[in-house]
């Protein structure tokens, strides 16, 4: 019980008119301060959403990981990599660059991807693996780092591609994205979740640009697949 009345003295509220306008205040305050983020992000991908109809024609599409399921691409990342063929066989890309985790051995996200865009009709040139794409942040700095990406149509989910356009046009990589829709289940009402507070990492990443967790050396695989193209 004592407990219980130091919580109540903790979370009472002002007893002046005064008091109570300030703890009004520094609520609004604080929403607005957890709003920020998503403001940001959404005001970064304004104008650069598209869908596969009417997509630029760029060079280079990158596709990013959604989990596996017991091995192969879960339904989230397989709709992705639709997308993605989609893009393909019409002409609108060159190259496909599938970015995911890769952080153990029993669990490879790119190879999943490679394989299913290959059953596809993707050719197995056409499509470059980024290993270390651990989250948003390190798949767009590494594709403009290490494979040498200037300008791309990103791949995700609707309520992902706003985070994931903002993030790589910080990172440098001129951005478009093309949101793949889904039905409204547990799966998508989580993700939507979600964005709310990676919102705030992200604006994080954008502020300090933090290094991946891993950088390694430049790759030249998209370059090669682009000049194996033309």
């Amino acid at each position: 019980m004592r407990g219980v009345r130091r919580v109540r003295r903790v979370f009472r509220l002002p007893r002046t008119r005064a008091g109570r306008r300030r703890a009004v205040q520094v609520g609004m305050l604080l929403c607005v301060l957890a709003l920020l983020p998503a403001t940001w992000m959404f005001t970064a991908a304004d104008g650069r959403l598209r869908t596969t109809a009417d997509a630029p024609r760029t060079d280079v599409a990158m596709v990013f990981g959604a989990g596996l399921w017991q091995g192969e691409p879960s339904p989230y990342l397989a709709r992705r990599l639709d997308a993605a063929v989609e893009l393909y066989r019409e002409g609108r890309i060159e190259v496909v660059l599938v970015t995911g985790d890769n952080s153990r051995e029993e669990y490879d996200e790119p190879d999943a991807m490679r394989a299913y865009l290959t059953e596809h009709g993707v050719p197995d040139g056409q499509i470059v693996s980024d290993y270390a794409g651990f989250d948003t942040w390190d798949s767009c700095v590494r594709a403009k780092k290490i494979f040498g990406v200037d300008r791309a149509v990103l791949i995700s989910q609707g309520f992902h591609i706003r985070r994931a356009v903002a993030l790589c046009q910080e990172a440098g990589v001129e951005s478009y994205g093309v949101g793949v829709q889904d039905r409204h289940d547990g799966t998508w009402y989580y993700g939507a979740t979600r964005e709310l507070f990676a919102a705030g990492k992200a604006s994080l990443d954008a502020l300090f640009e933090p290094d991946p967790r891993f950088l390694g050396p430049e790759e030249p695989g998209v370059e090669r697949a682009l000049a194996s193209a033309r």
